[in-house]
C-alpha cells in the first residue's frame, strides 16, 4: 500500500496530518447550462454533501482545488449566493475555507466580492503539517511539495459496465513527489474515463507516465475504499 496518509469518501479527501478537507470542481452554476439537473438541485446536494464531510471528519479547514465556479465570463443567477451559503456553512463548523484558482475561475474573484467574507483565493495553497500543495491542476506547480493534490482532470473509470468516479495516485511522480487527482464534487460532470486511454481527457502536467497513475475508488455505500494496481496493469484486468 502506497504512503498517503489519506480517508477518501465521497468524491473528496481528507488529510489528517493537515487536518484539512480537499474537493475539487464544484463547477456552480453547471446545473444551469445542463439538461439534466439534480432532483435536489445543484446548490443543495453541493452543500448538504459537505455539510456531511465537515460533520464525519471535523476538519480545522476546506480547500476547494479549483474551478469551484463552471461559467467562464459571467455569474449566473444564484451562483454568488450558492458560494456564499457554502462558505457559512463551512465557517459554522468552525473551519477556514480555502480556494486554489482553477481555470474556469475567471469570476470567482467577482463572486467571492459579493459579500463573502473570510475565504482566501490563491493559486496554490499549502497546507499545514507536512506542507502538501493543493493547486487546479491544469498549469504546472510553481511551490515545490511533496505531495500535491488537485483536481482538473475529472478522472472517472469503468469496472464491470458500471462507470465510477476515481482518485488517481501516482506515487514519486517525475520530479519525486507524489500526486494525488481527486473526482470532481459535481455530479454533474461524467469524468474522463482512464480505462483505455493512455493519455485521453486525462491531462495536467502533474503526472507522469498515466500507466504507472493508481485508480482509487471509494464505495461509500459499503464505507469501503478500493486501492487498484497501476493502470498499465489494470487495463488488462478490466
Amino acid at each position: 500500500m502506497p504512503s498517503l496518509d489519506a480517508e477518501f469518501c465521497d468524491r473528496a479527501v481528507y488529510l489528517p496530518g493537515a487536518d484539512a478537507l480537499v474537493c475539487a470542481d464544484l463547477h456552480l452554476g453547471r446545473d444551469a447550462d445542463s439538461n439534466v439537473e439534480l432532483p435536489v438541485g445543484e446548490r443543495e446536494d453541493i452543500e448538504g454533501r459537505i455539510e456531511t464531510l465537515l460533520a464525519r471528519f471535523e476538519p480545522d479547514e476546506v480547500v476547494v482545488a479549483g474551478d469551484a465556479l463552471h461559467a467562464f465570463d459571467r455569474l449566473p443567477d444564484g451562483v454568488a449566493a450558492s458560494l456564499a451559503d457554502l462558505a457559512e456553512t463551512i465557517h459554522g463548523a468552525g473551519a477556514d475555507l480555502s480556494i486554489a484558482v482553477g481555470n474556469h475561475d475567471t469570476m470567482l474573484h467577482a463572486a467571492v466580492a459579493e459579500g463573502i467574507d473570510a475565504v482566501s483565493v490563491t493559486d496554490e495553497h499549502r497546507l499545514g503539517g507536512d506542507g502538501a500543495v493543493v493547486l487546479h491542476g491544469h498549469e504546472p506547480p510553481e511551490a515545490d511539495a511533496g505531495l500535491y493534490v488537485c483536481g482538473h482532470v475529472h478522472p472517472a473509470i469503468r469496472i464491470e459496465g458500471q462507470r465510477r468516479p476515481c482518485y488517481l495516485f501516482d506515487e514519486g511522480s517525475d520530479d519525486g513527489a507524489d500526486v494525488l487527482v481527486v473526482p470532481a464534487f459535481t455530479r454533474l460532470a461524467a469524468g474522463s474515463l482512464v480505462n483505455r486511454s493512455r493519455r485521453g481527457g486525462v491531462e495536467t502536467p502533474l503526472l507522469g507516465r498515466l500507466g504507472d497513475v493508481r485508480p482509487i475508488v471509494r464505495d461509500d455505500d459499503a464505507d469501503e475504499t478500493f486501492w487498484f494496481p497501476p493502470l498499465a496493469e489494470f487495463r488488462s484486468m478490466l
